[in-house]
């Protein structure tokens, strides 16, 4: 969901100590601060009382404007720069194929994830709509720009999807039934599908099937962790955060059953101190259930409770972006998959000349995420360098190529075509 932006950023050849995985040992974030009163809720933003004046790019003063959702909501700097409400370019690809869109209010997300941007414990240090995510910046525009310009596109729109994020906040369920409508409203959902990004923490099925019955296509759940102790070291009462584990497994049945097969899934961060067995059991429990995988490799994002820690080291995530993949489109089972003492795989139980056509196919290794108009297994949400510098890609936003595969390759431990 990002353009280039590369300081700061190192090769994420090993992790800690040397490992080609990250520890769950490692993996333990900072504890938030106290935030002063005064600061909290929004209070600078709102005293302040700055209208907003068209798109808002993120310039890190006291004077965000006092933008709220459904009329305002933010996009990745990818698809703001697909729609043309800001410059830039991407290493490598021309642009961004899903519409990001994140719901956003003076007092920003409540919840308090260890990993993200955009956590409360940042108030008394950026205004929310300033805060960076997924590595970059999200500009803000009226979601009636949006709508207009996608419209006007018609059947040559560039995007082939559109993804509606929501955040931990008290209006955010509400909102998000307005922002589908506006955009159902001008917009054939047959033309360009919508998925919703959940928060469970606020919703029940009722709230669910709603948005079923309002247009929406896919509906995915961020567990992120793999582990119900990742999760609430990382997302619950670890970091003085609302979610919960069981709540968030709840929704994604209601999903389930409301959305159907294929229609549903997850998404999960690679490298916060699962094995690698771990992650793979819960891709397969998903499969099983009748939804996908949608994996990120953790990246420590700036001024989050776990920046100072490793990024995944490319060894673990792309065993696991292999296994994941073979998982969810080849047929695959975990149970036929052989993992170490250390949890890490070391046979993905398919013969050599089989596993060498996936691998040099490049597909596993391309970003995941809801489906667009490619193949099945091409995401739309490409999220370019979303979570790696460009210069050690994770997610491949585009065809990987032959020094690309080559690459990977050594990473995997699989240098050349086996026999």
């Amino acid at each position: 969901m990002s353009c280039v932006k590369t300081e700061g950023a190192q090769p994420a050849e090993s992790g800690r100590d040397g490992l080609d995985f990250n520890p769950f040992e490692s993996m333990t974030p900072r504890l938030p601060g106290k935030t002063p009163k005064d600061m909290q809720n929004g209070a600078r933003v709102k005293s302040s009382n700055v209208a907003p004046q068209g798109v808002y790019r993120p310039d890190y003063n006291i004077l965000t404007p006092h933008m709220r959702s459904p009329e305002y909501v933010q996009m990745s700097t990818a698809a703001a720069i697909t729609l043309g409400v800001t410059t830039g370019r991407m290493y490598r690809c021309s642009c961004t194929r899903c519409l990001n869109l994140l719901l956003t209010y003076p007092e920003g997300c409540r919840a308090n994830c260890a990993y993200c941007g955009l956590a409360r414990h940042r108030e008394a240090e950026r205004d929310y709509a300033d805060r960076n995510f997924i590595r970059v910046d999200w500009p803000a525009v009226p979601m009636d720009v949006i709508v207009d310009k996608i419209a006007s596109d018609g059947a040559d729109s560039p995007f082939h999807r559109m993804c509606i994020s929501m955040i931990t906040h008290p209006r955010s369920d509400d909102d998000t039934v307005a922002v589908l409508k506006k955009w159902t409203s001008r917009i054939d959902p047959e033309a360009i599908p919508v998925s919703i990004l959940s928060n469970p923490t606020t919703m029940g099925r009722r709230d669910v099937q709603r948005l079923k019955d309002l247009g929406a296509d896919i509906f995915t759940v961020a567990l992120d962790a793999a582990t119900p102790e990742i999760f609430d070291r990382t997302r619950g009462k670890g970091v003085q955060s609302p979610h919960k584990w069981a709540k968030y497994w709840e929704v994604l049945m209601d999903a389930r059953d409301i959305f159907g097969p294929e229609k549903f899934g997850v998404h999960i961060i690679v490298g916060m101190g699962e094995t690698e067995h771990e992650v793979l059991q819960l891709v397969q429990r998903i499969v099983d259930l009748g939804g996908h995988n949608h994996m990120f490799c953790f990246f420590p994002e700036q001024g989050s409770l776990m920046d100072h820690l490793s990024a995944t080291p490319r060894d673990q995530w792309r065993r696991v972006q292999l296994g994941r993949y073979l998982i969810d489109y080849r047929g695959a089972r975990v149970e036929q998959m052989k993992f170490d003492d250390r949890g890490r795989a070391v046979d993905f139980g398919l013969p050599g000349g089989e596993l060498d056509d996936i691998i040099d196919s490049g597909l596993p290794f391309r970003t995941s995420g809801c489906p667009g108009k490619v193949a099945e297994d091409i995401s739309a949400c490409d999220r370019p360098y979303g979570d790696s510098p460009p210069s050690d890609i994770a997610s491949f936003p585009f065809q990987p190529k032959g020094k690309d595969i080559k690459k990977i390759r050594k990473q995997l431990d699989i240098p050349h075509r086996l026999v």
